[in-house]
């Protein structure tokens, strides 16, 4: 684009800039002292020095605009899972955020923690590298964009991409330096437990109960693996398309207990939808059965909250 260009050719007067100042230090290191009267004698050194920092400046700020459009370039693939990588970008940004604790104020939406094998290797994030490793193109060709903005930013794109609500949100996260910084494993919800276990996690987040309904609606994108999460199959029918279709299914369909080696999961009567322990948990739940049909009852309603609880999450410790 015009603007990549611009960019480019900022970079390169950068470089030249911060060359001519580096040859002016050499000749005279008084030139980075503060003395007027011999940077003017060294060739305007100071006017080159405002102008790289400005120019520097510019550059370290990235170019969300043209991010986005790169994202949704990579996220159509009819040969991954269901025909796109959205459905995994959105559980990257949600897992790389959902570290958080509102009690020593550790985890969240900055960091990137995955990139180091403590947080990389935790079973619940297990098949995640797919989703890093369609980014690190993006992030090697914008380095001024820090991991934790770009995935934050992926799963947000990769929702609105696939039909769901536009949603608040901001850059400025920062990366760890090094896997002392990961959050304490074990703090992302355990699929196969009930309505207590998902309050524990999620109120540990500062999320309310409508809040926490309202983010499982999520799971009418994608699909369980056996290889990854130990569940298999998808919740809905068009998992790569935002509707509140997945709380229709919770309340249209009859779930029974899948039959088969695998953890606890439910199925429909053709066995080609499943539900989860948490996911029946919300119509077994009063209050969380209160949310769920509110959702199964009213669309709109749903995206409303949904939009606000997503840009809630990423926004987690930033």
């Amino acid at each position: 684009s015009m603007l990549s260009a611009f960019r480019s050719r900022l970079l390169n007067t950068a470089k030249g800039l911060r060359s001519g100042l580096r040859a002016a230090k050499r000749i005279n290191p008084k030139v980075y002292r503060g003395d007027l009267s011999i940077a003017l004698g060294a060739g305007g050194v100071i006017t080159a020095g405002i102008a790289t920092y400005f120019v520097t400046q510019y550059l370290s700020t990235p170019d969300y605009a043209e991010i986005r459009k790169e994202i949704e370039a990579v996220l159509d693939d009819f040969e991954y899972d269901d025909g796109s990588y959205g459905p995994v970008l959105v559980r990257l940004a949600w897992h790389n955020a959902g570290t958080y604790s509102t009690f020593d104020k550790t985890g969240g939406s900055c960091g990137a923690g995955m990139r180091f094998p403590p947080e990389a290797n935790d079973g619940a994030n297990a098949g995640l590298d797919v989703a890093r490793d369609l980014l690190e193109p993006i992030k090697q060709k914008h380095p001024e964009i820090s991991y934790s903005d770009l995935w934050s930013l992926a799963g947000t794109v990769a929702i609105e991409a696939m039909g769901g609500p536009k949603s608040e949100w901001r850059g400025g996260r920062k990366d760890i330096s090094d896997e002392s910084k990961c959050p304490a494993q074990g703090r992302l919800p355990d699929a196969a437990r009930g309505a207590d276990h998902l309050r524990a996690v999620f109120y540990r987040m500062g999320f309310s109960d409508q809040e926490i309904v309202a983010l499982s609606g999520g799971h009418v994108f994608g699909r369980c693996h056996p290889d990854r999460s130990g569940f298999k199959g998808p919740w809905v029918r068009s998992p790569t398309t935002f509707s509140n279709d997945y709380f229709r299914e919770l309340f249209e369909t009859k779930w029974t207990v899948k039959k088969w080696d695998g953890p606890l999961q439910y199925e429909n009567p053709g066995g080609d939808l499943m539900m989860l322990p948490t996911d029946i948990a919300l119509t077994t739940d009063p209050i969380f059965k209160k949310y769920a049909e509110a959702y199964y009852k009213d669309e709109a309603l749903f995206f409303k909250d949904f939009a606000k609880a997503w840009s809630k999450l990423q926004h987690l410790g930033v």
